[in-house]
């Protein structure tokens, strides 16, 4: 090792001493940068794995590419569709919505039985299965059920579960348990968030399930593939012209089948955070290295006056400050690199488990080492680049000319007389902040970077609490929704009113429609509202209750800004099932709903619309939870009704799945934040007692104690970290405030609420690390050498 170093250049040797002399400093910076390349490669990893565990689980399982559902249709009516240019393949089948007894429940779970053919080979939408075997096609009682649902209930291959099927009571035997791609997000329809423990997949053998619907030689839902190239547009609406005879509700795309597109809105943001949140942790490592950098130039101006003295140029002093910069982030790119590979994993484990994929291909793409090298040097070069223009631009004669001593003039203490009120050291504080004011506001704003990421972690929490309290708190007021199999005549809501322990009974329309404006299509569930309804209401993200206007429509934000439309247009609204009616209806309100899709109108005239009199598609229902066995018990034999779900059962769930991924992103967002906090914190204290080391040694010779020099040091750390609090709330806000803005996800919309708890957190976290790194210099200045200190600037 000794042999090595005296072979290196001299300015090798000065960079070997400097990194030795740095290392807390280079250390913390180490870390700082880890943190923002292990956030890259770990979003970035979870993002690419996933989207190609996806692909490939779709490629292999035969996902279809275009799904409808109709009322019924003679089997030879495929062959239409089969004929349909650039279709590859159709498969018809049976679909019904069935209410499921479970033991250990005690409201009524809703399945949806799909049929299968006999054989499994080469069918579109196929199956994994995961636990035991297929349904034998001659046992008509075998099912295989959905993953996600086994597991909630504890069901396996062997139990059995009975269920309302066409009216009829039946016992079911579990022959297996399966994923499929076109459920790996299970949700009731119109609904957000998955409720295994309440709603599962149930396939059954075609011919059972034809024989149990009486629909043999018949089906009533079609999926087909398209070949490469294939106006998908064009073949949606061929398919809708050969099944509008059959009570066709209209068919969709890829982008519009329920799970696809949660899926894909959730990739979506995971690829907009692994691009945003990195930026922001390496445009802090630039900074930092800019302010550690530029002050060690300040410091070594001597010596980089006897360089230039000696004959180095310029240009091999600037780059050994480069070289200095780089090396110092090399380690932790490498560290970074190493824990985004084992977060990443994880991630990808947990999202994986959330979709229920059963196909997981985690890796590395080489191009996301390649830029982790790549965005770390260059934002290590770009905050370095000033400090280095400096070394360049300075002149040895200027150099090495001791730098002029500040004008010591009366300070604003001084001024108002009140210095004798203060003791020596607070005195000495205030003067060197006054006289170097843009230092400190710089190392003030250093600290407040840190802040601010504290505080968009923090501001995480807070968005999700808030859209917990507007979803379940003051939307969804009920306690439970019924939705029927079939519209049912208004007088329904008598019925559910005689139910036990019902209190109260809000009823409500829905129909699938086809919006129209200009060249913009949209699919949607339009649902209709009782105006003077209490127990459903419709709020915006900033809690402001929208009323269901008498006439025109209400539109989500989202929907809306995808039509190209505004409040007071006129859409063209195409029910797609019925008689199928086509309205011209004026947009009344336009939402920024936190959750959801949604489109709303007053339920009589929705009804008048439908031309029907006051048909109700489901209920709302307030009721006394010392009746709801009896209520579940009745809701369960009862024939018409398709569902029964709880808010509470939805909250439940969120806070199992959504909240689980969100929650474990935030917890190493914020892990990362603290460990910044303390890089930041800790070198702008090392460099603080670097520049004002002379002066603090002169001060211990002229007889101060150290725990008075380490009031001088420290004191004015101290300041700067207060002042550091209101600028990184500032600048912690505007992000927020950016986050969502890039963040639009379709499904959810972060609201811009900061709680106190932010402010608190984001301040004690910074104080901590303050604390930490002031212990750590009052122990260098324990050690200080007085002789060394005055002898030499290092």
């Amino acid at each position: 090792m000794v042999s090595i170093f005296a072979n290196l250049s001299s300015l090798n040797k000065k960079l070997v001493r400097d990194l030795d002399h740095l290392r807390g400093q280079v250390i913390a910076t180490a870390l700082v940068v880890a943190c923002g390349v292990a956030s890259f490669v770990a979003m970035q990893a979870t993002y690419d794995s996933l989207v190609a565990s996806r692909d490939a689980y779709y490629s292999l399982f035969r996902f279809a590419d275009i799904f409808v559902t109709l009322k019924r249709a003679p089997e030879p009516v495929a062959d239409k569709i089969r004929a349909i240019p650039g279709v590859a393949e159709v498969q018809t089948r049976v679909v019904a919505s069935v209410t499921i007894d479970l033991p250990n429940l005690q409201e009524p779970a809703q399945g949806k039985l799909v049929s299968v053919p006999g054989t499994h080979l080469g069918i579109l939408n196929d199956l994994y299965i995961l636990r035991g075997t297929t349904a034998d096609p001659g046992n008509s009682d075998e099912v295989l059920i959905s993953g996600a649902f086994a597991d909630a209930n504890s069901l396996n291959p062997g139990d059995s579960l009975s269920a309302v099927i066409n009216g009829r009571w039946r016992k079911l035997r579990i022959s297996g348990v399966a994923l499929s791609p076109e459920y790996i997000y299970e949700i009731r329809p119109g609904e957000i968030f998955p409720d295994n423990k309440r709603f599962g997949i149930i396939w059954m053998n075609r011919r059972s399930a034809a024989a149990a619907f009486d629909i043999e030689n018949a089906f009533n839902d079609v999926t087909l593939t398209l070949a490469p190239n294939t106006n998908e547009d064009a073949v949606i609406e061929k398919v809708d012209e050969i099944l509008e005879p059959y009570g066709g509700f209209g068919a969709y795309g890829r982008t519009d089948q329920n799970s696809h597109r949660f899926v894909s809105n959730e990739l979506a943001e995971l690829e907009v955070f692994g691009t945003f949140i990195p930026a922001i942790f390496l445009a802090v490592t630039a900074f930092l290295l800019h302010m550690i950098l530029s002050r060690l130039v300040g410091i070594e101006r001597e010596q980089i006056g006897l360089l230039k003295a000696f004959g180095y140029s310029s240009r091999s002093i600037g780059i050994h400050y480069l070289k200095l910069a780089v090396t110092a982030i090399l380690g932790g790119i490498i560290l970074g690199i190493a824990l985004g590979a084992w977060i990443g994993s994880g991630m990808t484990a947990l999202y994986a488990d959330f979709f229920h994929f059963p196909i997981l291909q985690f890796s590395i793409p080489l191009m996301v080492y390649v830029w982790s090298f790549v965005i770390s040097i260059l934002s290590a070069s770009i905050g370095a680049i000033f400090a280095v223009r400096k070394a360049i631009a300075t002149q040895p004669a200027e150099a090495m000319r001791p730098e002029p001593p500040p004008d010591f003039r009366a300070g604003w203490l001084e001024k108002l007389g009140v210095q004798k009120y203060f003791s020596t050291e607070i005195r000495m504080i205030v003067r060197n902040l006054s006289r170097h004011p843009f230092k400190a506001l710089l190392s003030a704003f250093g600290i407040s970077l840190s802040v601010a990421l504290l505080f968009l972690g923090f501001y995480f929490y807070d968005a999700i609490n808030q859209l917990i309290e507007i979803q379940f708190g003051m939307v969804q007021k009920e306690d439970v929704e019924v939705t029927f199999n079939e519209p049912m005549p208004g007088r329904t809501r008598f019925d559910l009113q005689n139910l036990p322990g019902v209190e109260r009974v809000e009823t409500y329309r829905a129909v699938p429609v086809r919006l129209r404006f200009g060249n913009h299509t949209r699919r949607a569930a339009l649902i209709g509202l009782l105006n003077e309804g209490t127990l459903r209401k419709i709020v915006d993200k900033n809690l402001r209750v929208v009323r269901i206007p008498n006439d025109g429509i209400v539109l989500s934000k989202t929907i809306a800004d995808s039509l190209g439309a505004k409040s007071g247009d006129i859409v063209s609204v195409e029910v797609t099932e019925g008689d199928r009616p086509v309205r011209e209806i004026r947009i009344a309100d336009v939402v920024e709903e936190a959750l959801g899709l949604g489109v709303y109108m007053d339920s009589i005239a929705l009804n008048r619309i439908m031309r029907e009199s006051s048909t109700v598609s489901g209920a709302f229902l307030s009721v006394d939870e010392g009746y709801a066995d009896k209520l579940y018990s009745t809701l369960k034999n009862t024939p018409a009704v398709a569902g029964v779900s709880r808010p509470q059962a939805a909250l439940d769930s969120f806070n199992e799945t959504m909240a689980q991924t969100i929650g474990t992103s935030t917890t190493f967002l914020i892990g990362f934040a603290c460990i910044i906090a303390f890089g930041i914190v800790y070198n702008g204290a090392r460099i603080a007692l670097s520049e004002r080391g002379r002066e603090l040694a002169s001060l211990r010779v002229l007889g101060y104690t150290q725990r008075e020099i380490g009031v001088v040091l420290l004191g004015e750390q101290a300041i700067i970290t207060a002042w550091a609090a209101p600028i990184g709330w500032t600048v912690g806000f505007l992000i927020c405030l950016l986050v969502t803005r890039v963040v639009d996800a379709e499904i959810i919309r972060l609201p811009l609420v900061i709680s106190a708890r932010t402010f608190l957190f984001s301040f004690l976290i910074v104080v901590g690390a303050a604390l930490i790194s002031g212990f750590l210099v009052a122990w260098r200045l324990k050690r200080l050498d007085l002789i060394e200190v005055l002898k030499t600037r290092e």
